[in-house]
């Protein structure tokens, strides 16, 4: 039997994929658990406006993520920080602290998006790279001073 998965299955396929698959596993596991449909010329069609509809998508959000680059390129920011008396740092400035910093400038850019080899320990001028989208990206320079 044929089926359009509806979700990602390992082994068998992605989403919107065309796959052969035995009739039994199709009747009693893909289709009552809502991961496939039958394939029928009425399902191909929608599936196929699903499939533009998800690019158009995409392509949106690319293209926010874009101009989102293009006002943050080149930024600085201040990340306040208290330390030692010998210019150590109480703790570590962390993607969450530099997610908070940003917003406080406005941006608001999720600290998942925030991309550091291993959390900044000392004071100074660090380049930090933010992945807006999985095709853009963006530098921004973090400027570690103290409280």
């Amino acid at each position: 039997m044929k089926v359009i998965l509806l979700k990602d299955i390992e082994k068998l396929g992605k989403t919107y994929d065309v796959v052969e698959v035995k009739d039994g596993f199709a009747r009693n596991y893909l289709i009552p658990q809502k991961k496939a449909i039958p394939l029928t010329d009425k399902n191909l069609k929608y599936i196929e406006e699903q499939k533009k509809k998800i690019l158009r998508e995409k392509e949106t959000e690319k293209k926010k993520a874009c101009e989102l680059a293009k006002k943050l390129e080149g930024k600085s920011i201040n990340v306040l920080m208290k330390v030692h008396d010998n210019d150590q740092l109480y703790g570590s400035v962390t993607a969450q602290k530099i997610s908070e910093a940003l917003e406080q400038e406005g941006f608001k850019i999720d600290k998942k998006c925030i991309i550091l080899d291993e959390p900044i320990k000392s004071l100074g001028v660090f380049d930090c790279l933010i992945r807006l989208h999985p095709e853009v990206e963006t530098k921004i320079k973090v400027w570690v001073v103290k409280e």
